[in-house]
């Protein structure tokens, strides 16, 4: 049904964002843009999902509003080439999660991996609040409103884009051929799947304060790398160490290349050999942390330095954003026109209704 290739992907104002989010999917969402291989590229800010476990807080969502829009123009983001855009101020899509919520029943969003997983982690069990519990249906409004047909996003949100996909499906059973069937796009270094915190946690999370920051400085930097999590049983140099669960390893399959090493260690050609040497013993913890820190700093410097800029001008960044709100709205309009349509509930366009109507009427 779909001919064009239209890419949705976002994340919620909670926070700056970090390198969790650049190799999850920022730097994939930057080499698409890049690529121009695609004919309408979507990039939200999430606020009104926010706000679902963050009502008591409004002002935290607020200022992470602009935190996350420097990050995205930081990273590379082009508003020239592609739509950025805050959902809140596109209220064609609350309209659309109203319809969808009557296609999904309270079991199926229970049985939803990724609801149960944030559920767990926020403590909420019985307390849960119903927008928090039906964002899988807020999230399939996002991506049919622009019908996107690509949705970059790490491995923990697979299971909202099958629910998404399922929405789609139904919808169509019903009402006719109208919305469009999305794709996952993963990362393609398997690293980069879940980067876990520097603690050695198992999710890079704000709340934790396990996170780099992609716009943390140099010195920053330099403190989280040397108090990494590595392997706790590496107590001497000497010691055979493991790199399965050690921080330092598993962020450099995710930022390494061959080429780091001619440039700041070449006592090794590539990370196989340096995995070997570490196994093997005699490689201490520091000398690793040192290349990785090397690594990070390379990659996050022309961040910083762009971020400097365009913190220079907010209110520009401000009305970049107005005026990709003024696009997603045009976007999902046209979309809801059609949803309503199919559902019959255009009365004021249906002139065919009217018709109907008046011809049922005058004949009584």
């Amino acid at each position: 049904m779909a001919s064009k290739k239209i890419y949705l992907t976002g994340d919620r104002p909670t926070g700056r964002l970090h390198i969790g989010h650049y190799v999850g999917s920022l730097r994939r969402r930057v080499e698409i843009q890049n690529s121009g291989d695609f004919d309408k590229m979507f990039v939200f800010i999430a606020d009104a999902q926010a706000l679902t476990d963050n009502i008591d807080n409004p002002e935290k969502v607020r200022q992470n509003v602009i935190e996350v829009a420097l990050d995205y123009l930081s990273v590379g983001l082009d508003p020239e080439k592609i739509t950025i855009f805050i959902q809140s101020q596109v209220p064609e899509l609350t309209e659309l999660s109203f319809y969808f919520m009557d296609l999904v029943t309270v079991s199926r969003l229970q049985r939803n991996p990724t609801v149960k997983t944030e559920i767990a982690m926020r403590n909420f069990e019985t307390s849960i609040p119903v927008g928090f519990f039906t964002y899988p249906i807020s999230q399939a409004a996002d991506i049919t409103a622009f019908k996107a047909t690509h949705i970059p996003v790490g491995e923990d949100q697979k299971p909202m884009i099958e629910q998404a996909t399922e929405i789609v499906r139904k919808f169509n059973s019903i009402y006719g051929e109208t919305l469009v069937e999305p794709d996952v796009v993963l990362p393609d270094n398997a690293a980069c799947l879940r980067l876990p915190g520097t603690d050695g946690k198992a999710k890079m999370s704000k709340s934790l304060g396990n996170c780099i920051y992609l716009s943390d400085t140099a010195e920053e930097l330099h403190k989280k790398v040397m108090s990494m999590y590595t392997d706790p049983l590496h107590i001497n140099v000497a010691d055979p160490g493991h790199v399965e669960g050690n921080c330092v390893f598993t962020y450099l399959d995710a930022f390494c290349k061959d080429s780091d090493f001619a440039e700041f260690w070449p006592d090794y050609s590539n990370l196989d050999e340096l995995k070997d040497h570490y196994r093997r013993g005699g490689l201490g913890d520091v000398k690793c942390k040192k290349f990785l820190e090397k690594i990070l700093n390379r990659e996050l410097e022309p961040i910083r330095e762009r971020r400097k800029q365009f913190e220079k001008d907010i209110p520009a960044v401000y009305e970049m954003l107005k005026k990709g709100c003024e696009e997603a709205r045009a976007a999902a309009g046209a979309t809801l026109e059609e949803v309503k349509r199919a559902m019959k509930i255009n009365y004021f366009d249906d002139e065919a209704l009217i018709r109907e109507q008046s011809v049922k009427y005058s004949q009584q």
